[in-house]
């Protein structure tokens, strides 16, 4: 393969020594098939494994399609993929997790959508094979996620995705230290669509994903794109300090018809709510300006890489 590639493909690795040499072959199968000038970009997440030696291995014997971007330490799944849209050459940019959830037989389907004129393609994973609680509990957070933040995806948690490189130079230039690529590319996108895909259950290896990280990953979406969390908690506050207000009128009217309330218990409630309600205010206000500087001044690293392999 003497031409540039035209095609990019992204592998964020973390700990996947054993999903490593099937996810390849299979990947080399499509990619060679599609008769495409192509590369593969797999990112070693500061994997504790084999993975790294795996690689290596795999990059001396293709290393004319293959490169290896190593990072020192672990940085997260978004990160990688960053590193990864940065070292990229491709017109066309196709993330996958290395897991095999994802099959990479669907890549062709996401290229013709390419081809078609799509600037985004996103993925829906139909038929997953996840528990039903974790299906459950993805369907919710794309719903609220989709309300918050004003985009219109289905699927927030598949990383099969494909991008023009238009697409990927606009996020190259954010500069945020959290960021989730999906949404960020919905919302620097002209044409996006959604495909959907097949799914598979994880046969090798385990998730990387617990529930913990699952919250903190939904948590950077939606402070990361909207300041509703932020404004929720003022009008709440202003909300509570209303009710409180109305209550005291209440109460005071009442004394003066009805007599004082059992050792004035409601009175002091009523304080105390309507405090309650003007802190939240205060600290709601307090933290629209800090959310709003917190957008501005994000500007540590990203990731570190220690080496990049290839030819």
């Amino acid at each position: 393969m003497t031409q540039a590639p035209e095609i990019s493909v992204i592998i964020p690795v973390y700990n996947e020594e054993e999903s490593l040499p099937p996810l390849f072959e299979r990947l080399f199968s499509v990619m060679e098939g599609m008769n495409r000038p192509y590369e593969l970009i797999f990112i070693n997440d500061g994997s504790r494994d084999k993975s790294l030696s795996i690689l290596y291995a795999l990059f001396q014997k293709h290393g004319r399609i293959l490169r290896i971007i190593d990072f020192n330490g672990n940085f997260g799944q978004h990160m990688a993929i960053m590193a990864g849209f940065e070292k990229a050459r491709g017109e066309y940019i196709i993330t996958i997790d290395a897991d095999l959830q994802n099959p990479p037989e669907e890549i062709p389907r996401l290229v013709e959508a390419l081809d078609a004129g799509h600037d985004v393609v996103g993925t829906v994973r139909v038929a997953r094979r996840d528990p039903w609680m974790r299906k459950m509990a993805s369907r919710i957070v794309n719903n609220i996620t989709n309300r918050i933040t004003g985009l219109k995806l289905h699927d927030y948690g598949c990383m099969l995705r494909a991008y023009r490189r238009s697409i990927i130079e606009i996020i190259n230039t954010s500069c945020e230290t959290t960021t989730f690529i999906p949404a960020l590319a919905q919302k620097f996108s002209l044409n996006p669509t959604e495909i959907p895909v097949g799914h598979n259950e994880r046969e090798l290896g385990e998730s990387k994903y617990s529930l913990f990280r699952l919250v903190r990953l939904n948590f950077d979406l939606m402070t990361g794109f909207s300041l509703i969390p932020l404004q929720f908690v003022t009008m709440t506050g202003i909300v509570v300090s209303v009710l409180a207000f109305l209550f005291g009128v209440y109460l005071l009217f009442r004394r003066i018809i009805v007599g004082p309330e059992a050792e004035g218990v409601f009175t002091l409630l009523d304080i105390n709510f309507f405090l309650m309600g003007v802190t939240m205010f205060s600290v709601g206000i307090t933290g629209e300006y800090i959310g709003r500087v917190y957008q501005e001044v994000r500007k540590r690293p990203r990731y570190v890489i220690r080496r990049v392999m290839e030819e």
